[in-house]
């Protein structure tokens, strides 16, 4: 039954391509071909082919129902033990503690400690994080009364990044636990989501690997506010579309996920890929690998979409966005070197292209509008009088197939979010959001403010992939969590030239296809006014403001859960009893013993 939905899913795919490239060929072959027409039709039809992709993910969603696995999940009584894992690198060390604390007073409250155990897997490299993390560990330790329950360690050598850090515990503690549940610094979750997912793991011992749905919370820019919106109301459904087709090969996202951890000493050891990065070194989005090489051992690699009370949070900003955007994108173009691994299933060599197209796309659109604009003019005068002809022969619009094609991108572009936005705001999910109106205002201003930074992102993820395909290493830098505002010079470092590219674009059209020029304002003017956009869309006041008046409302942030409610307030806690660390102990460096939890 999978084989033919994921048949029916590639054809239909395909075909949408096809259609759009047919329609295309059609309108610029109408008076001849040229070399820069078959280029064109080429990238329209990999532009296509990414965005049908998106198109029927989201249809797959919304036509399939939410499905519960069958499990013990009410009456669960096992008593197979679970580490929760958080990695962290050089991170707001009071925020990271705060969310373990809150955690942890959620699994006690429900009698679940017992199969519990806690775990700050410290990879920084700033001395004073580190210290203000053996601060924060000792003030949890003292007061919540939870030795045994709660570690700490730190590594002098990061070795592997991420990955190496989940390794080394797996190597060193990973045998008194049948499952780890792996957490990002910024993730949290609902202790009876917790408690759930070891119930399906204990209830299907084929399952390695099981994933929810992060949702994004506490963000306060317009721009950490469409995220965190965008999230709320269309990944559920997306990911259903996912669920839908996933098989025994689902996704992992690195995070918000549990892993039966034998299965994953035996199966996942990461290979250091040959040459230098940013194509050799360590893997660097290993959550793929890993999910693939699950797969091939003959387990099962889930996504459950029901399983809700799973959150993260996001970059504030574009450039922090950015920032983050860029080792990914690193990362997921390091798996076209693993795509011929052997063993591996087809459907995990198929997620492992759609994570490099999810980057590959950009650039594939940058040179579509580049050899766009080139065409009319390096395209040849018109031949009027042709030498085979008694009469003269006039170019042909072809305006109803333009018109045509421009709508059937725009559906792929846009249907999907229409439909969940109409199917939300006409049930009960729009109480959720605070009426059907805020569901209809909130969707429609997310739709301007990602149409008018599409460009802007575009241009950031284009220039990753060249800065990879040229031998630049992105490395491994920590994230800004944090909702400041960005000053307009910093916005300006970071996008001067999205303005150049802009302003050259307008005057190249202006002076050569004035025709076009209409067409071009929507990218070419983001462009040109890049820096104050990305400055307003990271103003935490101006996100207050559509906070007060009820826009980018979501289900978490109108009636915050216990978890969510009690990190912000053992933040404040944290924040009292820390002191500052004096300039001799920020300068202490050192490694933390880690207790053996058997």
């Amino acid at each position: 039954m999978i084989a033919v939905r994921r048949l029916l899913f590639a054809f239909a795919t395909v075909v949408l391509a096809a259609i759009a490239a047919s329609l295309f060929f059609v309108v610029v072959t109408v008076n001849g071909v040229t070399y820069l027409h078959i280029v064109q039709i080429s990238l329209l039809m990999l532009c296509c082919l990414w965005l049908a992709w998106g198109f029927n993910t989201a249809l797959a969603g919304i036509v399939t129902p939410v499905a519960t696995p069958k499990s013990a999940d009410k009456n669960w009584r096992g008593d197979n033990r679970t580490a929760v894992l958080m990695p962290v690198y050089n991170e707001d060390v009071h925020a990271v503690f705060a969310r373990v604390a809150s955690m942890i007073d959620g699994i006690r409250e429900i009698g679940k400690l017992s199969q519990f155990d806690f775990y700050i897997l410290s990879d920084s490299t700033r001395p004073e994080n580190v210290e203000a993390e053996r601060r924060a560990y000792d003030l949890l330790l003292s007061e919540m009364a939870v030795a045994g329950h709660l570690y700490y360690r730190h590594r002098e050598q990061n070795v592997g990044r991420k990955a190496g850090n989940i390794a080394d515990f797996v190597t060193t503690s990973g045998g008194a636990y049948e499952y780890m549940l792996i957490l990002d610094a910024d993730s949290l979750m609902r202790p009876t989501t917790m408690v759930k997912m070891v119930a399906r793991m204990d209830a299907d011992p084929e399952v390695a690997l099981l994933q929810t749905q992060p949702l994004i919370i506490g963000r306060r820019t317009p721009f950490g506010r469409a995220l965190q919106f965008s999230a709320a109301l269309f990944s559920p459904i997306f990911s259903r579309g996912i669920a839908a087709l996933q098989g025994r090969e689902g996704p992992f996202w690195g995070h918000n996920a549990i892993i039966r951890v034998r299965a994953f000493a035996a199966s996942c050891g990461l290979p250091t890929l040959k040459g230098r990065p940013p194509f050799g070194g360590h893997i660097l989005s290993h959550d793929y690998v890993e999910a693939a090489l699950l797969a091939r051992a003959g387990y099962k690699v889930r996504v459950d979409p029901d399983l809700q009370g799973s959150y993260e949070e996001a970059p504030s900003n574009i450039v922090e966005y950015a920032k983050r955007d860029r080792r990914w994108c690193q990362g997921n173009l390091q798996h076209g070197r693993l795509l011929g691994a052997p063993g591996m299933k087809l459907w995990s060599r198929v997620s492992l292209i759609a994570g490099i197209m999810a980057y590959v796309a950009s650039p594939i659109w940058l040179l579509f509008l580049i050899v766009s604009l080139l065409d009319p003019v390096l395209a040849p005068e018109p031949n009027y009088f042709p030498a085979n002809s008694l009469f003269p022969v006039f170019p042909r619009p072809e305006t109803n197939k333009a018109l045509l094609l421009l709508f059937g991108i725009f559906v792929l572009l846009l249907l999907p979010k229409t439909l969940i936005t109409f199917g939300s705001a006409f049930s009960a999910r729009r109480r959720q959001f605070g009426g059907a109106g805020r569901v209809f205002a909130g969707a429609s201003v997310e739709l301007i403010i990602t149409s008018i930074l599409a460009p802007i992102m575009m241009m950031f993820q284009s220039k990753a992939v060249a800065e990879i395909l040229i031998g630049a290493d992105a490395g491994w830098p920590s994230t800004d969590r944090e909702d400041g505002s960005l000053p307009l010079g910093a916005a300006f470092r970071a996008s001067w030239w999205m303005v150049v590219a802009g302003a050259i674009v307008l005057l190249a059209t202006y002076s050569y296809a004035e025709d076009l020029i209409y067409w071009t304002l929507p990218i070419a003017l983001p462009l040109v006014a890049a820096p104050f956009l990305i400055t307003l869309s990271g103003d935490p006041k101006l996100g207050d403001l559509l906070r007060r008046i009820g826009l980018f409302e979501t289900p978490f942030e109108a009636d915050p859960e216990p978890v969510i409610r009690d990190a912000a307030i053992w933040r404040r806690r944290l924040a009292a009893l820390d002191p500052p660390a004096s300039p001799e102990k920020a300068a202490i460096g050192g490694t933390e013993v880690l207790p053996d939890p058997a």
